[in-house]
């Protein structure tokens, strides 16, 4: 027989584990935008305007390639931005997830242990 609490401790638990995994996708797309922002920066910080090989075609290939490098070591988690961002907000998940189920355990619960509550001496 299957109880009722172990089908949704499962179903917590992969509500968690998806919150977690949206939380590293996040946390990669914004490592990946902020090492983009950074290249630009420094592609815009050139010392000389007068590039041998500057045209509009050159700089927007620079910026295709830059948001792929960035795209690609976000990924790969080089930079560790990503990182640092799911342990700081991974504790937030990991609440939320039993907060938001706690209302319709509590009421099951509720039921069940008020005879309980009530013969306590």
């Amino acid at each position: 027989m299957i109880d009722g609490v172990s089908i949704k401790s499962g179903a917590l638990s992969d509500k968690k584990a998806s919150e977690l995994d949206q939380l590293k996708a996040a946390a990669k797309q914004f490592e990946a935008i902020f090492t983009r922002q950074i290249m630009k920066s420094m592609r815009d910080s050139k010392l000389a305007d007068d590039d041998l090989f500057g045209s509009d075609a050159t700089d927007q290939f620079r910026e295709m390639q830059d948001s792929k490098l960035a795209d690609q070591l976000a990924d790969k988690g080089a930079i560790g931005i990503a990182d640092l961002l799911v342990k700081q907000f991974e504790a937030r998940v990991s609440k939320s997830a039993p907060a938001a189920a706690a209302p319709a355990g509590a009421a099951q619960a509720g039921t069940a242990e008020a005879p309980k509550a009530g013969g306590t001496s």
